[in-house]
């Protein structure tokens, strides 16, 4: 203990003096180090209290001539010294590499210029996993990761209300496709859930419904749809007016097959055709011929297929079987045509 009853010196003999001088010294050398306030103390004195001492904390206090008033800490095991009561109003901009000795505590606060925010943090009290920001070297990427003590984290990134995850320009939809489905760009950074092409996703197959002779150009008469066929989800069907189909958007096969009976005269020729209109004009362009010779008293199956991009309801399909004459003529008299097929097999989205 280095303290002293009174700072002033009594006249006393020079040896008694000269102790009083030195304890003096000594306790103004020390900051009156002890564990209680010195006798000699009065406004304005400035302390050290080391009751403390023994667990590495020593606390500089202030005599406001009533009251100690705690300065600071000192930690005498970390060299620190930890100011009480303050507040930090200098700005940081003179120092141009400040460290943090510890965790940063926001209490709740965002960081931002002072008036905006910039970054708003949210605590959970129970929280043992974070984000680790990590720079990088020459030719790397820096890195946005999930760290702490689980051993898999997934890391989430979540836009307010109906907002989307804009990431790079691509805007991910807010909501979950369907089993199956797949992301797809429209080539402008707008991304939504489609299902997948590639493979036969509906069908219809249409058959004539009784045997005809004679000429059939085109075939407007007699049909449906052969039996419940239909399958896949094409939003709406197919549907058909004397002879005339609708097909609904999406990437079409569309083959024609009939089976024609050659009777009567000798062998000739006819034309299966399958016509197109695009523009919903009336107008029918021809897409696909397929040519089949017929031979007499026999049965003779065509085939004629083409694709059809469908990027409208308005598209119209119609098949004939055009004669081409020669010995028998064209299609008609005895000869028969039946079992006549037309499938629409859907491939995709346009």
């Amino acid at each position: 203990m280095s303290q002293v009853t009174q700072i002033t010196i009594d006249n006393v003999a020079f040896g008694t003096f000269r102790s009083n001088l030195n304890d003096t010294l000594n306790a103004l050398n020390s900051m009156h180090s002890g564990t209680s306030r010195p006798a000699s103390a009065t406004t304005g004195t400035i302390w050290l209290d080391t009751t403390n001492a023994g667990s590495n904390s020593l606390t500089i206090k202030f005599f406001d001539g009533t009251d100690d008033i705690t300065v600071a800490d000192v930690d005498t095991s970390a060299n620190t010294i930890n100011f009480i009561d303050s507040t930090v109003t200098t700005e940081l901009i003179s120092d141009l590499s400040p460290q943090l000795g510890g965790m940063l505590d926001v209490n709740g606060n965002a960081i931002g210029n002072g008036t905006e925010e910039l970054i708003k943090f949210s605590e959970t009290a129970s929280a043992v996993n974070e984000i680790t920001v990590t720079n990088s070297a020459t030719g790397n990427a820096p890195e946005i990761s999930a760290t702490g003590d689980d051993t898999d984290i997934d890391l989430k990134l979540t836009p307010k209300g109906s907002g989307n995850l804009n990431l790079d320009g691509l805007i991910f939809p807010n909501a979950d496709g369907t089993t199956g489905q797949f992301l797809k760009t429209d080539g402008s950074g707008n991304l939504s859930f489609d299902t997948a092409g590639g493979g036969i996703t509906s069908a219809e197959h249409w058959r004539l419904t009784t045997s005809f002779t004679g000429d059939a150009d085109p075939i407007a008469s007699n049909l449906e749809r052969a039996d419940n066929t239909k399958s896949g989800n094409i939003g709406t069907n197919i549907t058909q007016s004397s002879g005339v189909f609708t097909l609904p958007t999406g990437i079409w096969k569309i083959e024609f097959v009939p089976e024609i009976y050659g009777a009567g005269g000798d062998d000739y020729q006819v034309n299966l055709e399958i016509d197109v209109d695009e523009t919903n004009s009336g107008s029918f362009t021809n897409y696909a011929t397929g040519l089949i010779n017929l031979v007499n008293t026999a049965w003779t199956t065509g085939y004629v297929s083409t694709m059809v991009d469908v990027t409208s309801s308005d598209v119209k399909v119609r098949f004939a079987i055009v004669g081409m004459g020669g010995g028998g003529g064209e299609v008609g008299g005895s000869s028969t045509v039946t079992n006549t097929h037309m499938n629409f097999i859907r491939l995709g989205d346009t």
